[in-house]
């Protein structure tokens, strides 16, 4: 049997450290963005660093779209794309199976 090609990139793109849980805060949020200092609080324990690389990252892969807002200072906010947002409904059927499944208390220990 062999394996889907489509499936295999998503999973290449999922499989990256912080992308699907990047997706899913921002799936989470109203209109389906946040501020970078938003996302690096929540998402704890990323670094600027790594959020920055994550986040250019899935712009590459079409699932958000940078907006830099003329503030002083500046400020940067990320929107999921369709694409992105089509991703993240997909997702939504593994938090039902993770919810039902994953045992947090033994994970914790």
């Amino acid at each position: 049997m062999e394996v889907c090609p489509y499936l295999e990139e998503t999973f290449k793109i999922l499989g990256r450290s912080w992308n699907g849980l990047i997706l899913h805060y921002l799936s989470t949020r109203d209109e389906y963005k946040a501020h970078f200092s938003e996302m690096r609080r929540d998402l704890r324990p990323i670094t600027n660093r790594a959020l920055s690389m994550k986040v250019a990252e899935l712009a590459d892969a079409g699932l958000l779209t940078k907006e830099v807002i003329s503030t002083n200072p500046p400020s940067v906010c990320y929107h999921l794309t369709e694409k992105g947002v089509a991703l993240a409904r997909a997702l939504e059927p593994l938090e039902t199976w993770a919810h039902d499944y994953i045992d947090l208390k033994e994970k914790v220990q």
